[in-house]
């Protein structure tokens, strides 16, 4: 569903990317490790399309679609939609009005939405002004879940949200995922059956890895110095991260370099 072939960004005409290859396939959710200033966050973007990383060189397809040209809006409504670390204040712009922009014309609900993410207090407030950290992450979840892309980006969605918080970013994250007790939807299929039923697709940036304990993702890889490597269980990544940090782990034998 993403296939990424050999990509090279720059930045300001500065090499910030440079042979990326990666594959997500329906129903799968992968989990991006590296250390700050390694180049996550800039790849999440250039998939979103933002005409700042500028590729110079390989592809990116999605539905098997060349997309790397393609402007933001024509990639968000092919079904891919983001979770920003940081994303802007907008003064003037209600939340209820971001959510049914969000929605592209599909008849939505923003309480019941909202009321998903504890969030029906905050519908008349405008997006962002004087939200906590907590309150940014689940204004973020509840667009995506207006916006029920096939492919969802998220970064660092545990930056700046506490421990009351984290519980529910993390669970309402494995809902959008299909991965919230996805087993007991359909208890007649097996373990087979039911991944292979999911569609949606996700990467998410994490530096603490406590996201691994509501999302069961598939896959984790290291972003390092420009480059990705380690594909292999995200949970033995983290893991090896804490004991010998990012250079070590890119060392590895389990590594693919």
């Amino acid at each position: 569903m993403l296939h990424i072939e050999d990509l090279k960004v720059e930045l300001g005409g500065k090499v910030i990317l440079e042979h990326i290859d990666l594959d997500i396939h329906p129903g799968e959710t992968h989990v991006l490790f590296g250390p700050n200033g390694s180049g996550k966050t800039s790849l999440l973007m250039t998939i979103m399309g933002y005409p700042q990383y500028e590729v110079k060189w390989g592809k990116i397809y999605f539905k098997g679609i060349d997309i790397t040209q393609l402007p933001v809006n024509e990639r968000a409504n092919l079904g891919i939609g983001m979770s920003y670390q940081r994303p802007p204040t907008i003064h003037g712009l209600k939340t209820r009005q971001m959510v049914m922009l969000c929605a592209r014309g599909r008849s939505v609900d923003p309480e019941k939405l909202a009321g998903e993410v504890n969030f029906v207090d905050f519908l008349e407030r405008d997006i962002n002004v004087g939200f906590s950290g907590g309150e940014i992450k689940r204004s973020e979840l509840l667009q995506l879940m207006a916006q029920d892309p096939d492919l969802m980006l998220f970064d660092e969605p545990e930056s700046g949200v506490d421990l009351e918080n984290i519980s529910l970013v993390g669970k309402s994250i494995a809902q959008l995922l299909e991965r919230d007790g996805y087993r007991d939807r359909d208890p007649s299929k097996s373990r087979y059956e039911q991944k292979k039923a999911r569609t949606k697709m996700g990467l998410i940036i994490t530096h603490t890895g406590y996201i691994l304990d509501y999302v069961n993702a598939d896959k984790g890889q290291v972003l390092y110095q420009g480059r990705l490597s380690c594909v292999t269980n995200p949970r033995e990544i983290l893991d090896c991260i804490s004991k010998s940090g990012y250079e070590e782990c890119v060392r590895c034998i389990s590594c693919k370099i």
